[in-house]
């Protein structure tokens, strides 16, 4: 491509950048892909051939395209804002025309000296003490361009854990630095983004992770408790970061209790992480949440978040960059240059070496937008979250779970965490909105973000009919699986009594019956044995109705004769499986004097056992009887029969 076919695609380039941010609407937030999509879609390897640019195009188009997720979308409410605007993109453009590698003043005077000045620009207007600006007279401080926040965070663990290390060395010469190394203790909020988690492992230090108030903001007494506790155990405090606009709720950390507690702990280097809100501080009416910056070591907020700047833009300051650079600092001859002692050379405050020319977009979008115009931009988006919490205010199905300073709302519907999930998963697999989730004292919330560029009133409207809509019919169908498992519930509750009923009048019959419950002696009965003759005709051997050969029988057949109220005989005949014997039960009563009916001693009951017409083969066979074996008959007064 050469520059005049590069003139006419950047033209065109620009036309479809000014297309899809205007079309934004009109594509699903999130995409509607699976993880491998695109090696699908995509040769194995590179063309061995150069390719049409229209051909590329269409690919971004057919191909790219339907696997974004459009940050810019004014229905995008996750995480924080992505920074973005045409001055910005502008600036970019120009730094990758002109392709310079500033790792030092001498690679690239400009990048250099652009990066401290527009740093100082914005630090002052944040508010940061003069001792952060690398231009005051008598400063030691100033401010450089990371790629992100987590390598804000990584830098300055690095440099006070090389300036612990030096602290103690000077009091423990003859002891090894890996030994010093594992004494030192790290501290955060539980609320701290989990960046400092990671900085702690790269460091090799040891983090203690704090508990936040109910208001998830990190105080000094819980912080100084710990400090002191992991003193007794022999460990070194050295380092400790706290955060301004926490990431799961938009918290603050007493970041004046704590700096002024800190006094007690000269050594231990003040990390404050604003991320998202330091970027607010330039509204006069926010700076109070900067309160006890004084106190601090450094300070790192990202415009790419909230200052209309494409990403990478994470900017740090420090109030001594000797102690950064000097825990940084590698000079091989190849890098070094005639003003190392008068020029700042970037090399020295960061992990990597080469550094893109970042500081050109950042002063392209304070000069194009001034201060004035990027506080109308904040404020702008304080009001439309200001709006959403009062929507949600006035549903009493739902509820606020932070207190709304900023940009960001957390919310949730008043209920279980369960069905908060199934709300947020629902929204997000439509492709109407994208949220996320967090967790606030242990809560799970969704947190609302106004993030688009032109977010407008609409939007916020838009996203709240969204978000009622899925809720209402969430909870219509919870309410209909609860009315279903309540039936259901009691389906199982009147089952488990009907056994529970069962079993207890086997065991007892009395708490059914109170005819039997009434009975003051067992019925005596009378028995009546058959079996066939030898000449076919039936013998009868029945007991004797003394009362002192009646014969008793247990409480269920007892309760077969009492199930009766009429005078009347009644026959009941009984098989019992595995033999060849039926019995046949007669029972009869009569009522007593007060209509009741109950048992009467004097009642005739009898029991007369029957051979049973078909006899098993195998029973035979294996009581070893013949088809026809005689009778045999005991006298009555055993009651039994062989």
């Amino acid at each position: 491509m050469d520059s005049k076919e590069f003139r006419r695609r950047g033209t065109e380039m620009v036309e479809y950048i000014c297309n899809y941010l205007e079309t934004l609407e009109q594509r699903r937030v999130t995409p509607c892909v699976e993880p491998g999509y695109l090696k699908h879609q995509l040769p194995d390897e590179a063309p061995e051939e150069p390719e049409p640019w229209e051909k590329i195009m269409q690919d971004v188009e057919d191909k790219i395209m339907p696997g974004v997720t459009h940050w810019q979308h004014p229905r995008f409410h996750a995480y924080f804002p992505s920074g973005n605007s045409f001055p910005s993109i502008l600036g970019d453009m120009l730094s990758d025309g002109i392709g310079c590698i500033g790792f030092s003043w001498a690679a690239s005077p400009a990048c250099t000296e652009l990066e401290t000045i527009v740093l100082d620009w914005l630090g002052k207007a944040i508010g940061l003490p003069d001792s952060f600006l690398a231009l005051k007279p008598g400063s030691r401080g100033g401010g450089v361009i990371q790629t992100s926040a987590s390598e804000c965070v990584l830098v300055t663990m690095l440099a006070a854990r090389a300036q612990a290390i030096k602290y103690l060395k000077q009091q423990h010469p003859f002891v090894e630095e890996g030994h010093l190394l594992s004494k030192l203790m790290a501290y955060c909020s539980k609320e701290a983004h989990s960046c400092v988690e990671k900085a702690a492992m790269i460091s090799f230090v040891k983090l203690r992770i704090l508990e936040p108030d109910e208001k998830c903001c990190l105080r000094a007494d819980t912080l100084i408790k710990a400090m002191e506790e992991d003193e007794q155990q022999g460990l070194i405090p050295f380092f400790v970061s706290t955060t301004l606009g926490t990431t799961g709720s938009c918290a603050f950390d007493d970041l004046a209790e704590i700096g002024q507690a800190l006094q007690r702990f000269p050594s231990v280097w003040l990390h404050v992480d604003a991320a998202y809100a330091g970027n607010a501080f330039i509204c006069p009416e926010l700076k109070y949440l900067l309160k006890g910056i004084q106190y601090a070591d450094s300070f790192n907020t990202n415009p790419n978040k909230w200052l209309l700047t494409n990403f990478d833009c994470s900017t740090l300051w420090v109030r001594d960059r000797i102690r950064l650079t000097s825990a940084l600092v590698v000079d091989p001859l190849y890098l070094q240059h005639g003003y190392t002692d008068s020029a700042i050379d970037y090399r020295h405050w960061g992990v990597p070496l080469s550094r893109r020319f970042r500081s050109l977009k950042l002063w392209f979008v304070l000069r194009s937008y001034g201060i004035s115009g990027l506080q109308a931009y904040i404020r702008h988006h304080i009001e439309l979250a200001k709006r959403f919490e009062a929507l949600v205010l006035k549903d009493s199905r739902f509820e606020v779970c932070n207190e709304v300073r900023l940009g960001l709302v957390c919310f949730r519907l008043k209920g279980t965490d369960r069905i908060n999930e199934k709300l947020l998963s629902s929204i997000n697999a439509s492709g109407k909105l994208h949220m996320v989730p967090a967790s606030v004292n242990d809560t799970y919330v969704i947190r609302f973000c106004a993030v688009a560029q032109n977010a407008k009133v609409e939007d916020i409207d838009y996203a709240w009919d969204v978000i009622t809509d899925f809720a209402s019919e969430i909870l219509e169908k919870e309410q209909a699986d609860e009315v279903s498992e309540i039936v259901d519930r009691r389906k199982t509750h009147t089952l488990a009594q009907k056994r529970s009923f069962f079993v207890r009048m086997v065991s007892d019959p009395k708490i059914y019956n109170p005819a039997i419950n009434k009975a003051q002696t067992p019925h005596r009965m009378s028995t009546e044995l058959t079996s066939p003759g030898h000449d076919g005709t039936v013998v009868k051997v029945q007991s004797p109705k003394t009362p002192g050969s009646a014969t008793w029988i247990s409480w269920p057949l007892a309760f077969l004769f009492a199930s009766t109220d009429d005078g009347t005989k009644n026959d009941v005949t009984l098989r019992f499986r595995h033999l060849d014997t039926m019995m046949r039960l007669s029972a009869s009563r009569r009522n007593s004097a007060t209509g009741g009916s109950s048992p009467s001693p004097e009642a005739e009951n009898g029991i007369t056992l029957l051979k049973s017409p078909k006899k098993s083969p195998i029973l035979m066979r294996k009581r070893g009887s013949s088809p026809n074996p005689p009778p045999t008959v005991v006298g009555a007064n055993n009651g039994s029969a062989k």
